[in-house]
């Protein structure tokens, strides 16, 4: 069950006990001894007994901190006998702690008839015929003497809501119009512990039409009844209504429509209380913590999840699984793995289980975050838990897997899937296998991938065709790739930015004497990319021109897919042998910030940053900072102590390090590979500048001009 904290510093002295809650009618057990033959009972001091039932409570309803008393009964009365008359009693009262086991013992050991009896009778009505003779005949046994305390005693212990309105329906006629409102309270109880909020709806209703005025506790006892039906706007509609009648919430309730508001997404007034139930020391329930907590994640706010953790610290609040859950489910959507990964270490620490949702959270994170080695473990101590994974978690694991390389693990996780039983490979996983398969040129896995999808049912998206575009354009195989164009067209599917970048990417691995059979196919995809293409294919003159379509066709292309783009039309002018085009498209990605952050300079060193660019895009960029070098040192600028190249590093057998390693080499330049930084070339300043000028300006850009169409065109994987 959750519990309720005081929002207070650890400086503050202890508050005092709590006042009752709205969402509970304090149930009493009072020890009286009787000293006269008079009955009196004062309505405003009733204090009715709780007992555990069958039906589930509100994660909002606070646990009672009040006394708890004995009741005593009467001594002469026999309710079986409907003659019998009550007698009267003064009574007084002793404390007994709630929680302590002699409470129990002494509610049970009051077996006296008058209560024993109001117990039967309760118990009658819950299994009677729900008619008004049949209630009333149960009834008549308290003759005319029924008191208000018979009443709520009776409607109190019942679990039958709809038999419960016949027997207020008969109370009404024995008790003062004022004190109806205790009986509908009672009986609205019975409706929340049923969960049938259109039934307490209903009751309210016909208060209104009686003439009876709700109270406080009446709106308390609807939004908790709102709360455990998960109907939050419900709550917040009530607790909006109580001012029309004259209610103030107390902090009680008002603690309560936190957990509301946050629920429905309404964080300003979700924030508004929760600011108000710190600064005024409300008692703040677990759950309403946990709606916080997966309020802020639904806004992205992770830090603000975390806040109201550490309040939860501050306070001495304990987080059950519904709070951890909420924690790394939130910490999985920002790609915060290692605050996930503390989180769930704590929650160990305190002695809580996972379930599955706590192990679902906790795989999100580590995938998302691409943390392979923690998902491996969570999915391996799912499988020995015998924990059976859904369809998402199984995409989601397998694209991980195939994203990072670890192609065996990805196998290995579809054919667990295929053989669970639970669910079966679908569109998503067969795309993410496809995909793996295609980036690493492994064409029998590719079609054989593809040839069981289409077996199992599922056309090809224009992600599995995209795929299949990059693998046969890698292996080169030109009428492959026309193919799938065509198959594209035939399924009614328009190519996309994506698709269009991975037809620009099989240009620059095919030969030249087949590039018409794919500009055909761009052209028919992309006006504006086939016009910028004909530039290049025809080396058409026209510099303006020129630059006015390309940044017309960047400018209108999806932002993830600029990138690509760019690098591929530049490798494909490096293939083409127009490196001035290259430059102008390497100047326009500079401008247009699609590559950014390529150089960086300090006092001790300049350094050129190469590894977002395709090896022909980086040879490009090499070239014209190496003309930059060269033209400083005309000018009369000292070139700083140390100038580096970092050309990423990567596990292609071709990525850029190795192909500038040889590409350095040829050119005679005094970088050289660095020991301690994979994928770094250095030079110093007195080496590269006596290079420089060895050489001339000219003669270098003769040199890098030459060398750069023997360059391999290597572009890596999209």
């Amino acid at each position: 069950m959750a519990q309720s904290y005081l929002l207070r510093s650890s400086s503050s002295p202890a508050p005092p006990p709590p006042p009752s809650s709205a969402f509970h009618y304090r149930k009493t057990i009072t020890i009286t001894f009787t000293t006269s033959n008079s009955f009196s009972y004062s309505s405003r001091h009733l204090k009715l007994p709780t007992f555990p039932s069958s039906h589930q409570l509100s994660p909002l309803t606070p646990v009672p901190k009040t006394l708890l008393q004995a009741a005593n009964t009467l001594q002469d009365a026999k309710l079986d006998d409907p003659d019998a008359k009550s007698s009267s009693l003064s009574k007084t009262s002793i404390w007994v702690n709630p929680k302590s086991p002699r409470a129990k013992q002494l509610w049970n050991n009051s077996h006296l008839p008058r209560s024993s009896s109001l117990a039967k009778l309760a118990k009658s009505l819950d299994s009677c015929n729900p008619t008004e003779e049949r209630v009333s005949g149960i009834l008549n046994v308290l003759g005319d003497n029924a008191s208000e305390r018979d009443a709520v005693f009776i409607l109190d212990s019942m679990v039958n809501p709809y038999t419960a309105l016949l027997a207020v329906k008969y109370f009404q006629q024995k008790i003062k119009h004022d004190k109806h409102v205790i009986l509908y309270n009672v009986t609205l109880k019975l409706f929340r512990g049923g969960r049938d909020f259109d039934g307490a709806e209903k009751l309210f209703d016909e208060m209104l039409q009686r003439g009876v005025n709700p109270n406080l506790i009446t709106f308390s006892t609807m939004i908790s009844c709102a709360s455990v039906c998960s109907l939050p706007h419900k709550a917040v509609k009530w607790f909006e209504m109580m001012p029309s009648f004259g209610c103030e919430p107390d902090s009680n309730v008002s603690s309560s429509m936190i957990y509301a508001y946050a629920r429905t997404g309404n964080a300003d007034m979700a924030l508004k209380l929760y600011d108000r139930a710190k600064a005024e020391k409300w008692h703040v329930n677990t759950a309403v913590f946990s709606a916080l907590i997966k309020m802020y994640g639904m806004l992205e706010n992770y830090d603000g999840c975390l806040d109201v953790y550490n309040d939860m610290k501050v306070l001495g609040a304990k987080p059950n699984l519904v709070t951890y859950n909420a924690l790394l489910y939130a910490m999985g959507r920002g790609r915060r793995a290692r605050d996930a990964k503390a989180i769930y270490g704590e929650m160990i620490k305190n002695g809580l289980s996972p379930n599955w949702s706590t192990y679902a959270a906790l795989l999100q994170a580590y995938c998302r975050a691409r943390f392979s080695r923690d998902a491996l473990g969570v999915y391996k101590e799912m499988k020995e838990k015998g924990k059976d994974m859904d369809i998402i978690l199984y995409n989601l694991f397998c694209d991980m897997c195939a994203n990072v390389g670890l192609m065996d693990e990805a196998v290995k996780i579809f054919e667990d899937m295929k053989g669970s039983g639970t669910c079966r490979p679908d569109r998503f996983m067969y795309s993410s296998l496809i995909n793996m398969y295609s980036s690493i040129g492994k064409i029998s896995e590719t079609e054989a991938m593809f040839n069981e999808m289409m077996e199992s049912g599922f056309e090809p998206n224009i992600i599995v065709l995209t795929s299949l575009v990059h693998c046969y354009g890698k292996a080169k195989r030109t009428d492959d790739v026309v193919k799938i164009f065509n198959q594209l067209l035939d399924l009614g599917i328009s190519p996309d930015d994506r698709f269009c970048s991975c037809l620009l990417y099989a240009m620059t691995q095919i030969p030249k004497e087949e590039l018409g059979k794919l500009t055909c196919c761009i052209e028919k995809a992309s006006p504006k990319l086939g016009s910028v293409l004909r530039y290049l294919m025809e080396k058409q003159e026209g510099d303006g021109d020129f630059r006015k379509e390309a940044s017309e066709l960047f400018n209108s292309t999806e932002a993830d897919v600029k990138n690509s783009m760019c690098n591929c039309l530049i490798d494909l002018c490096v293939n083409l042998d127009v490196p001035d085009r290259a430059r102008d498209l390497l100047d326009l990605g500079l401008t247009l910030e699609i590559y950014s952050d390529i150089q960086s300079r300090s006092q001790t060193k300049w350094s050129l940053h190469l590894k977002r660019l395709s090896v022909g895009a980086a040879v490009t960029a090499l070239s014209v900072w190496i003309n930059a070098l060269s033209m400083a040192l005309e000018l009369g600028e000292e070139l700083p102590p140390l100038l580096g190249i970092n050309t990423g590093h990567g596990n292609h057998k071709s990525d850029k390090a190795l192909v500038f390693e040889s590409y350095l080499k040829e050119l005679k330049t005094p970088f050289q590979k660095a020991t301690d930084k994979a994928g770094w070339f250095l030079a110093t300043s007195e080496a590269a500048t006596s290079w420089l000028q060895s050489r001339g300006s000219t003669e270098i850009a003769v040199a890098l001009n030459s060398s750069l169409i023997d360059v391999p065109t290597v572009a890596l994987p999209l």
